[in-house]
């Protein structure tokens, strides 16, 4: 016997890429086993607006490929409250809504823990492109926005290269510089700035001073924002080195596009087993894939816990940009 009859599903905080992946799984798993299952529009807003629908099938057809949400998503300072979760918990018991699925990121983990100590059983999957949540290898998006930071590098380099100059790139991530790093070392960037690791600017302007005087003939470096603004690392580069880097700012295209089979793939899974661990009478769990395995891991842990950085790719990195 399941323990859960209606299952509902919610995107909350910033999109991803993959969300709708995610949605598709949810929505199809739960019909394959026989749940009524609910789609709520605008995060945890629509929640209290009750914005609640029932889906079908063709409800999430053709959108596996889609980037963004079909739910949309939409912040909530009510629901920071106790009395908006606890409507928020009440609604959800008006519409015999027992199971609620969750992608998002870290804000929407802590309303997913608030809703399972009220009683809502809650999964909760990593749905942001930052890759800062712990107990996952990856968070649905990350891939996708990895791709795309490395396009734009790959576009840069061309001009960079004609005009013999450099590059600074701004990429998101205020807490995390997981983008900076994936997409620097694939791209083969001359440094890479982080907000865990700190860093010497004038080391890194002079020893760019130094390859360009060795015939090197563009120089990238790839920052994320959390360390600061692009344009104070290219002021900073050309008041040590003389060297004046043009200055890209990626910002929220690289929440877009078609997600990348990695993430449609990791959505689809993390989406099912949602739906599974509903059906075991399980609650209050983040889902994640480790080493190719699934993990669920209590939410109130995954909140209080800061993801470890990947010092060791970072050390590759800086040893394959000499």
């Amino acid at each position: 016997m399941s323990a859960v009859k209606k299952i509902a599903v919610l995107t909350s905080g910033g999109d991803s890429q993959g969300m709708n992946a995610a949605v598709r799984a949810v929505v199809r798993g739960g019909l394959y086993r026989g749940l009524e299952v609910f789609a709520i529009q605008r995060g945890y807003q629509g929640l209290l607006n009750r914005e609640i629908r029932e889906m079908d099938l063709r409800s999430v057809g053709d959108i596996i490929q889609r980037g963004g949400t079909i739910l949309q998503t939409a912040r909530c300072k009510e629901f920071m409250t106790p009395e908006g979760q606890q409507k928020g918990a009440d609604i959800l018991r008006e519409f015999g809504i027992d199971g609620l699925v969750v992608i998002g990121g870290d804000g929407s983990y802590q309303g997913a823990l608030k809703l399972s100590k009220l009683g809502i059983k809650t999964m909760a999957l990593p749905g942001t492109i930052d890759n800062d949540i712990p107990f996952t290898d990856y968070t649905i998006g990350f891939d996708t926005s990895v791709s795309i930071v490395v396009d734009a590098i790959n576009k840069l380099r061309d001009t960079m290269t004609s005009h013999e100059r450099a590059s600074v790139v701004e990429v998101m991530g205020r807490h995390c510089g997981d983008i900076a790093l994936h997409a620097g070392l694939a791209s083969g960037a001359e440094a890479i700035l982080v907000p865990e690791v700190p860093f010497d600017i004038k080391e890194i302007a002079l020893h760019m001073k130094e390859n360009f005087q060795n015939g090197k003939r563009h120089g990238i470096i790839v920052v994320a924002e959390g360390v600061c603004g692009g344009d104070e690392i290219a002021r900073q580069i050309t008041e040590h080195s003389g060297i004046e880097p043009r200055v890209t700012v990626l910002g929220h295209i690289q929440r877009g596009g078609s997600p990348t089979h990695n993430d449609r793939i990791l959505a689809s899974k993390l989406g099912d087993y949602a739906v599974q661990k509903l059906i075991e009478g399980d609650s209050g769990k983040a889902l994640g894939i480790v080493k190719g395995e699934f993990q669920a891991t209590d939410i109130e842990t995954v909140c209080s816990t800061k993801k470890a950085f990947d010092i060791e790719m970072y050390e590759l990195a800086k040893r394959l940009s000499q």
